[in-house]
């Protein structure tokens, strides 16, 4: 009986020991804090969410999910350190980064690392563009591109007012020059050369001077290629100073915070974006999972918890969490997501990337009718 006692007793203490936490590390990386958190919680909570559905699903080949996250703060000197952070970690696959400036450095640590990388909002076109010249096949997006977001942008203004001042402001960064970029190159193949193309610092509070510039050119329309927060700052002292133009803006604007921070003179302001997942009936049931947890999936939500559940598929098919070996099965077929069908493209975009124009009115943006 005493020895049947001591085997009960080192079978309990070994149960004990077994560890409780999860057996596989993945992670999410955006910015946190800062000026674009907003975005950060966006990544965040579409990761946690999914990662809380494939756990109660039996997790990955059979083992659990644990989700690490980085806070880059849309910094490139930081987006590198939270990426070395995830190799050190032994992380196997990240969904992230929100800004381009940081997923661009970070993919070639992740590529050294063997982690696979999936950004669920980073639209620069060198991400994969370069990622595929270096032979870098493990990075993957699941949104669109600015070439594409771009190209809709200009189009737009070239079908409904092809006569108009325009402005391209942009912030410098990647995303920023990249978009506006993207749009004057629509803009000037369609026979319309913009008015102004000036740049402005994304941590600027003061747009007055920029202000009287539009307002002597007697600009129409405002390309902005930048970051919610000064698009507000922006739109709304343009109009405290009398300037009428209109503003466009790209999927940055996508945040409740946007009108928040600009008020009443966000009203009108279009921006591109595509199809929102969150309105899409068959997300219903998710939706609501996330509204019962007190969060509305705005923007890039749904296109985060589409990373993790595309890689969770992919290495479920592959039988594997290698990041090569899970990039090949990526490429290989059809993802049913909750951002639509994904299929990948050798450089790992997804293909026939659609974006819409949405229009703000009061605190909310919602598409225009086609």
């Amino acid at each position: 009986m005493k020895k049947m006692y001591g085997t009960l007793a080192v079978a309990a203490i070994a149960l004990m020991a077994t560890p409780a936490f999860a057996q596989i590390k993945i992670g999410s990386a955006g910015p946190m804090t800062g000026s674009n958190a907003a975005f950060g919680e966006q990544l965040r909570r579409g990761a946690e969410m999914a990662v809380a559905d494939i756990n109660a699903a039996g997790g990955v080949n059979g083992q659990k999910l644990e989700l690490v996250i980085g806070d880059d703060a849309c910094d490139p000197k930081q987006a590198t350190a939270v990426a070395n952070k995830m190799v050190s970690d032994k992380v196997v696959f990240v969904a992230g980064h929100f800004c381009s400036g940081s997923s661009i450095p970070a993919s070639d640590i992740y590529k050294e690392g063997k982690i696979l990388q999936i950004t669920p909002a980073s639209t620069n076109p060198k991400l994969t563009d370069d990622a595929a010249s270096k032979g870098n096949t493990t990075v993957f997006r699941t949104c669109g591109r600015d070439d594409v977001q771009g190209t809709t942008v200009g189009n737009y203004i070239l079908k409904n007012n092809k006569t108009a001042k325009v402005a391209i402001l942009h912030d410098k960064s990647p995303y920023g020059k990249g978009v506006a970029d993207e749009t004057k190159k629509a803009l000037n193949k369609g026979g319309l050369r913009e008015t102004m193309y000036e740049a402005y610092n994304d941590t600027d509070k003061d747009f007055a001077a920029l202000i009287n510039k539009m307002k002597q050119a007697k600009i129409d329309i405002i390309v902005l290629g930048g970051y919610h927060t000064a698009g507000a700052l922006i739109i709304k002292q343009a109009r405290e100073q009398g300037l009428a133009a209109n503003m466009m803006g790209f999927d940055a604007l996508e945040t409740a915070e946007f009108a928040q921070l600009g008020g009443a003179a966000t009203n009108g302001v279009m921006m591109s974006f595509p199809p929102k997942a969150e309105d899409d009936p068959k997300n219903a049931a998710l939706v609501k999972k996330f509204r019962d947890a007190k969060y509305n999936p705005e923007g890039y939500t749904l296109f985060s918890y589409a990373a993790v559940k595309a890689w969770a598929d992919a290495a479920n098919k592959a039988k594997s969490v290698d990041a090569v070996t899970v990039a090949k099965q990526l490429r290989t077929g059809k993802y049913d997501s909750a951002v639509g069908v994904l299929e990948f493209d050798a450089k790992g975009d997804i293909k026939d990337a659609v974006y819409d124009i949405y229009v703000w009115k009061d605190g909310k943006s919602a598409p225009l009718k086609k």
